[in-house]
């Protein structure tokens, strides 16, 4: 298997983002709703928020996951960022999410400045705790029905990583 490579999102990467959003599999463990629009990755893509970062993990130059990092804007906490993360069904299992993880915990601590990282995570996404908790994330408490899946409510984990020492 050729090496995965990150790097920053390009406009060129519009297609592959949403086809990979689309994914049932993948919009289940996400705020996404079935069915994006290019219109909507373009407009992501084109007009991003001050402070948001967008990386891509790729082999063979194909793009198999995406990480968005936002930091906040808030002075109060623009030590604190947040982020989401899909990575395409087909290439699960070959350390793309933990590849996409490196270099954004990297990104964090030594270039960005940021002391906390938080997210959500739904509580039955068992593949995307794992990885979490392999980078330092703990749990800090749960959202009881948290958002609507399929029809019902889901609760979330918060989660967090303080930068090591």
């Amino acid at each position: 298997m050729s090496e995965i490579v990150i790097r920053h999102a390009e406009l060129r990467d519009l297609d592959a983002l949403r086809q990979i959003n689309a994914q049932p599999e993948v919009y289940h463990n996400t705020l996404q709703i079935p069915h994006p629009s290019l219109e909507m990755w373009e407009e992501r893509m084109k007009h991003p928020p001050s402070g948001r970062k967008s990386l891509v993990a790729c082999i063979d130059d194909v793009v198999m996951g995406h990480l968005v990092l936002s930091v906040e804007p808030n002075p109060r906490r623009s030590h604190v960022a947040t982020f989401g993360m899909s990575v395409c069904m087909k290439h699960r299992n070959l350390g793309v999410a933990s590849a996409l993880m490196a270099a954004m915990t990297d990104l964090c601590d030594n270039w960005l400045r940021i002391e906390r990282i938080e997210l959500t995570v739904f509580v039955d996404n068992a593949p995307a705790l794992a990885v979490y908790l392999k980078f330092g994330f703990e749990v800090e408490g749960t959202g009881k029905n948290y958002a609507l899946r399929n029809g019902q409510y889901v609760d979330a984990y918060f989660m967090a990583r303080i930068k090591p020492e």
